[in-house]
């Protein structure tokens, strides 16, 4: 465990991907934890070069705000929130553009109320983080490593595990508890887009709280 602990923190030599696969068996990592591994024993540059802003596709971009009846947006590699349609930043404000979800959970604390289950949520959002072996969260780890008690507790667990799919309970203020499944869906699997979809199911009670919630003057 210390050993997997100074790969993580780059403070020893990468293991050839053998090494990798007997430490993975050793810890008895699932399949998510183990791939995680083997990205860290190929290694990672030092200094990453610096990236344009991101830019989401024109046509994902038309989808995401054609969506009347379901709220969508698409987050970043640094989970910026990049596009959203109404529903989505009327549903709660930290999906506006613009908003790092990483920050406003971990430093804001803005989104807390919306989850019945705040500690399964954030603890599902550190786990997906380390999916993504880039450089570039470094500095974003960092802050919230120095800032957030939650997020220092959650990240010493080195979980990981990619959330595609799933089924949540929110509380909004004005519509109370609102039972909804979400996917996400890779956008630019090379720069980290992801599309995010809330739904519900047909003739739901929470189908009809979203339907009046997007007829709502923004």
């Amino acid at each position: 465990a210390a050993y997997y602990l100074r790969l993580e923190r780059g403070r020893d030599r990468h293991p050839s991907p053998e090494v990798a696969d007997a430490l993975a068996d050793v810890l008895r990592l699932d399949a998510d934890a183990r791939a995680h591994l083997r990205a860290l024993a190929l290694g990672r540059p030092q200094h990453p070069a610096p990236r344009a802003p991101e830019t989401v596709p024109e046509p994902v971009r038309r989808l995401v705000l054609s969506r009347r009846d379901t709220p969508a947006y698409v987050q970043g590699r640094y989970h910026d929130v990049l596009v959203a349609n109404p529903l989505a930043t009327a549903l709660s404000p930290s999906y506006r553009p613009g908003v790092n979800l990483l920050r406003a959970v971990f430093l804001d604390e803005t989104p807390r109320p919306l989850y019945e289950d705040w500690e399964s949520v954030i603890a599902a959002l550190v786990a997906s983080l380390r999916v993504r072996d880039d450089p570039g969260l470094a500095p974003l780890v960092a802050e919230l490593r120095e800032e957030s008690a939650d997020f220092r507790r959650l990240w010493a667990r080195h979980d990981v595990s990619p959330r595609t799919a799933g089924r949540t309970r929110l509380l909004h203020p004005d519509l109370g508890p609102l039972d909804l499944a979400y996917e996400k869906l890779t956008v630019l699997p090379d720069e980290g887009q992801v599309l995010v979809v809330y739904h519900a199911e047909r003739g739901s009670r929470t189908a009809g709280l979203l339907a009046s919630l997007g007829e709502q003057p923004g």
